[in-house]
């Protein structure tokens, strides 16, 4: 597959990030556009998880998007498959993230901003950490498609 089609991943994220759906929203969005899945049950799954599980300082929306993609594409439709393809995609997954950006979770990837309080939300705003969520999301979104596509071969 073309590495300008994760980038279009990745751009698509971005964008529906800045259109206000929130981080892994906008990543469950793409990656399963990007598989030709078109249904609002994935971003609906999705909800909770954004701002570091609902706020919580929790892992990554993003990357926790991301891996609810990888299980979309990769995950068990039986109990007898085996849950190994979406592991192995999943164990890539955090490994690459963590590696590109430091952490996989809100409250170290947004130097110590608790998105759950109103201090949290004013230093959010105030330290414009928007930009960072936005490359944290599209660069989620492409890594995830990237791995999805090297899983199926």
């Amino acid at each position: 597959m073309e590495p300008s089609a994760f980038h279009e991943v990745r751009t698509s994220a971005e964008e529906a990030f800045a259109s206000g759906y929130y981080c892994a929203e906008s990543v469950v969005l793409a990656v399963a556009r990007f598989q030709g899945v078109e249904s609002e049950i994935p971003v609906r799954m999705a909800t909770a998880l954004c701002s570091g599980q609902a706020r919580t300082c929790g892992p990554c929306g993003a990357l926790t998007g991301a891996i609810l993609a990888v299980s979309l594409v990769l995950g068990r439709t039986s109990k007898t498959d085996s849950v190994e393809p979406a592991y192995e995609a999943t164990r890539r997954l955090v490994g690459e993230f963590e590696k590109e950006f430091g952490g996989r979770d809100c409250r170290t990837l947004l130097d110590g901003c608790d998105l759950g309080t109103p201090e949290g939300q004013a230093m959010f705003t105030k330290q414009g950490f928007v930009l960072r969520c936005t490359r944290f999301t599209g660069k989620a979104a492409e890594m995830a498609a990237r791995i999805i596509a090297q899983a199926r071969g």
